[in-house]
């Protein structure tokens, strides 16, 4: 049995694989084009003030915690957690927001107070999520996407209809209030589609909201990073960085015998990429792709987003950690994301301060502001279309909370689909990955396993289980297993 492979890739998927690998007892080698590990998931630091370039949301807790449990650890043992409270604020007009608690029992009476009698529809609709969370943690997410199969147990046969109704109609069914239903629709935005086209299963998204809150890993998501490294160095994986892969070399048999890293041949007969799926693919000669350009194009991507890192001279008032605006027409911007791709007439965006949490992020007296605006992937992008939509969000942001902020800017940096291109091979600079709708669930998404080259596997958010952190740490888990069973 081949024991040395090399991995494409340090974002998460590629980090866990490295170290399930490892304690299996394979020579694992990462090989990283950037000059730090992490993927998406880098900082930028500057004067003084610290951003998490990608990932800024840690949910789902006890998937992190199983992780970390499978090498006999905890997350305690590399990073601190704060729970937020509130897990993250939501602006639907000026001076008119909304704070979600960490509570349950604080969101009910949220709930009731908007809309009489909405408390029992909303329990209702969370106790449904929360068996939904357990199904999906328990029995769907963990599985390889190689049968159609791995979706049928008693469980989910009873819960079938649920694939076939959407997140849309589910919480617009009892709920009235547009406030309410921006809120409870709000999560499935982290699965890369749009409510009424994600299947109503999906709502154990909502529980992982409501009911596991929002966490904050003191110094940043990067500390998860660093924390996944070390557990891995410590199983003997190592990493290179400033590695770029521009090749995926195969033999007139179709075996994986060796890559081209920055103009040096590697011999190796077993890779991983948890590099981009697409890009992956474009490293191998034509006819051994598994899929061709026109599969891509005709798939839904989860957006692209135009982000702003922004350090301020003073610290910014009437705002939470996350904080979200949604005081624009949520369907018509979806629809300049996914059905008539352009940029947006009136953005929604979402906004974050770590350094209200976390006094590390920004020296003191100062705030780290951290902005995005939810972008079609493929878009063009060019510095003065950033320039004007930032100048856009920040008028609404000074209108809706109230005060000056744009003169108070000590200096910004932006990342846009452009970058996401070249900083990530990411196609048409997409941020998030695949969309999980109905028909790009499970077996339905991109191979972990290439059907056309031997010993070629894949990781991370084009394949299963999907987009989001935790997905991520689930899909290296998954890959590593699959190797497992087929170089037995």
């Amino acid at each position: 049995m081949n024991k040395k492979i090399y991995i494409i890739g340090s974002g998460f998927s590629a980090l866990s694989a490295s170290c399930y690998l490892a304690k299996a007892g394979y020579e694992v080698i990462v090989l990283e084009k950037n000059d730090s590990l992490g993927g998406r998931a880098r900082q930028y630091k500057k004067d003084g003030f610290t951003f998490d370039i990608g990932p800024s949301w840690y949910w789902m807790p006890d998937v992190f915690e199983r992780f970390f449990a499978d090498f006999g650890k905890k997350p305690s043992d590399y990073y601190t957690l704060d729970k937020l409270n509130p897990g993250y604020e939501v602006y639907f007009g000026e001076n008119s927001s909304v704070k979600i608690a960490s509570e349950l029992k604080d969101i009910y009476k949220l709930f009731e107070d908007e809309e009489k009698g909405s408390a029992k529809h909303l329990k209702t609709f969370l106790d449904s999520a929360k068996s939904n969370y357990d199904t999906a943690i328990k029995d769907l997410v963990y599985q390889p996407g190689v049968s159609p199969l791995e979706l049928v147990n008693t469980t989910t046969i009873a819960r079938v209809s649920q694939f076939f109704s959407t997140i849309r109609k589910q919480v617009r069914k009892d709920i009235k209030s547009e406030k309410l239903i921006k809120i409870l629709e709000f999560p499935v935005l982290f699965l890369g589609a749009k409510p009424n086209n994600t299947p109503a299963f999906y709502n154990f998204m909502n529980y992982a909201d409501f009911g596991l809150g929002t966490w904050h890993p003191r110094r940043g998501m990067y500390t998860v990073i660093e924390g996944m490294v070390s557990l891995a160095k410590s199983l003997g994986v190592t990493f290179q960085t400033s590695a770029n892969v521009e090749k995926i070399i195969t033999d007139a048999n179709k075996n994986v015998t060796g890559l081209l890293v920055n103009g040096k041949e590697i011999k190796t007969d077993l890779v991983l990429s948890g590099a981009d799926y697409h890009h992956t693919e474009t490293l191998l000669d034509k006819n051994v792709r598994q899929y061709s350009e026109s599969y891509w194009q005709k798939k839904t991507f989860a957006p692209s987003s135009l982000l702003f890192y922004v350090g301020f001279d003073k610290k910014i008032k009437n705002v939470s950690h996350h904080t979200l605006f949604f005081d624009t027409d949520f369907d018509a911007h979806a629809k300049e994301i996914y059905d008539n791709p352009q940029w947006p007439t009136d953005p929604l965006f979402y906004a974050n301060f770590t350094s209200i949490t976390d006094k590390t992020s920004a020296p003191e007296g100062k705030e780290a502001g951290f902005f995005l605006i939810p972008l079609a992937p493929g878009i063009e992008d060019t510095e003065e279309l950033r320039e004007e939509y930032f100048h856009k969000i920040m008028d609404r942001f000074e209108k809706l909370t109230g005060q000056e902020v744009k003169k108070h800017v000590l200096f910004k940096k932006s990342f846009c689909v452009n970058d996401f291109k070249s900083e990530y091979n990411s196609y048409k600079g997409n941020a998030y990955g695949m969309a999980n709708t109905l028909l790009q669930t499970a077996f339905l998404r991109p191979k972990i396993k290439s059907s056309k080259i031997k010993n070629l596997y894949f990781t991370g958010q084009l394949t299963v289980p999907g987009p989001g952190v935790p997905p991520a740490l689930i899909s290296g888990k998954i890959a590593s297993e699959l190797i497992f069973k087929k170089q037995l």
